[in-house]
């Protein structure tokens, strides 16, 4: 049988109705879908995909099962190495990871692993829940501070081993950035607590609203009895690029943008009534995921105009290729070479106007991306009524501050060992965007993955 170099195509609401309401944009496979695609594999002896997968999944394995029709193989398969496949399904990026491995990209289009990825944890969810069998205790207890990924993964795989799991989430509801900072229409807020309530049932214990730091420190947290702890607070601090008016209101970090929408639940509106108004124009500082989702967001809420302003050319945009071009589709706008110098606000300080400056291109820095060099007197003015500032976030103060001897780099990231995260502290380990800076959903996981099974090895010794 020929090779089929071509990937099923994945089904996707239309772009003009897409882009006034808040329901996925990608609608999954069918069966039959799935089972072509999968049918593309080649089952390598020795698959290059696994490698490419922070959290270890037999991608093989998972794919042989699911095209023999072995549903509930498939998704055991999966759930042995992921605790949150419909989440990975959906916000990893594989065509940097597994699939960049892929060998059938070296001819073709590489198999669509995460699209089967999600049909098959999708499938899985619309079956009977059972709870998951309990590993024998430990009668150790571990810490987790944080609900996002890492904190999630590292929870999940300890309770796997045994061990007595309490996670501290700040917010009202659990999730992390999967909950706050992705929308709707990427990732809906269901198919998160789903998984979510799969780590519950594994015994993990989660308690909301507990700021730790605040409510308590690391230190007390030892002093309790707990006999680890593993620290996942992610990288919430926004950057701002310190411009003249931006304290106006009407100036958003884009923390605070999709914050407001994703857990005030303004996606809803009018059913809760918290919307933003962003009036006509908006306008979104940056080119990365968080960028695409904000000027992708600001159009549902009803703007006329979404623009993204981005300093490089599109060759140098960080998001994935997929987003920008949904993005496009829905129409969102794009000023490359272009950067906000100044924002102007009225006498109610409300924002009205930015000004911009165009660049061109030099030589590349040190991220290997040309350096962007601003072109003396081209300034020119825009009218506005709402900015998103999405260049990317810091660590979270709040547990550096607040635990002793813990060593940080100059960025005030946790200096943690990247294959256990252990860090200068006794008993503490770390991991996710707290440890490398903003990085992905999956690879925040894979660091939760590797601390788990330091924090067991540590403790098997302790």
């Amino acid at each position: 049988m020929p090779l089929n170099k071509e990937r099923a195509a994945m089904p996707v609401q239309d772009a003009q109705e897409r882009r006034h309401n808040f329901q996925e944009v990608a609608l999954g496979y069918s069966y039959d879908m799935a089972v072509q695609e999968a049918s593309r594999c080649l089952n390598c002896k020795n698959p290059q995909c696994v490698k490419g997968c922070p959290v270890e999944v037999n991608i093989p394995g998972f794919i042989a099962a699911l095209k023999e029709g072995k549903l509930e193989e498939s998704i055991k398969v999966l759930k042995d190495k992921n605790n949150l496949p419909a989440v990975c399904g959906r916000v990893c990026p594989q065509e940097n990871q597994c699939e960049a491995q892929c060998i059938l990209g070296k001819k073709g289009a590489a198999v669509a692993i995460g699209r089967l990825e999600r049909f098959v944890a999708d499938w899985d969810r619309t079956q009977e829940k059972k709870v998951p069998e309990k590993a024998t205790p430990l009668n150790k207890k571990v810490a987790v501070i944080g609900s996002g990924p890492a904190g999630l993964t590292a929870a999940a795989d300890l309770a796997k081993f045994g061990y007595d799991v309490t996670i501290f989430e700040a917010l009202h509801t659990a999730g992390g950035v999967l909950m706050y900072g992705i929308p709707e229409f990427r990732l809906p807020k269901d198919v998160v607590q789903q998984e979510i309530e799969y780590i519950r049932n594994l015994g993990v214990d989660i308690q909301v609203n507990s700021v730790v730091g605040k409510m308590a420190v690391v230190d007390e947290l030892l002093e309790e009895g707990y006999d680890a702890v593993f620290i996942g607070t992610g990288a919430g601090l926004p950057n701002f690029m310190n411009l003249p008016g931006e304290n106006l209101n009407g100036v958003y970090s884009a923390n605070e943008f999709l914050t407001r929408i994703n857990l005030m639940k303004a996606y809803t509106f009018p059913e809760y009534k918290t919307p933003i108004k962003v009036g006509k124009r908006v306008a979104v500082i940056g080119a990365g995921n968080v960028a695409m989702d904000a000027a992708r967001t600001a159009l549902r809420l009803g703007a006329e105009e979404s623009t993204i302003i981005y300093r490089r050319s599109e060759e140098e945009m960080p998001a994935r290729n997929e987003e920008i071009e949904h993005a496009k589709e829905e129409g969102v706008q794009f000023h490359l070479l272009t950067c906000p110098v100044e924002y102007k606000g009225d006498d109610s300080c409300r924002v009205t106007s930015m000004i911009c400056q165009e660049f061109s291109l030099g030589e590349p820095d040190a991220s290997g991306r040309r350096r962007p060099v601003p072109i003396p007197g081209s300034e020119y003015e825009v009218p506005i009524d709402t900015v998103v500032v999405a260049i990317g976030q810091g660590p979270n103060p709040l547990i550096p501050r607040t635990t002793p001897g813990l060593i940080l780099t100059k960025k005030g990231n946790i200096k943690a060992d990247e294959e256990t995260g252990a860090t200068s502290r006794e008993k503490v380990f770390a991991g996710g965007d707290i440890v490398t800076g903003a990085a992905t959903v999956i690879l925040a996981m894979g660091a939760g993955k590797r601390a788990a099974r330091a924090i067991h090895d540590y403790l098997q010794k302790a």
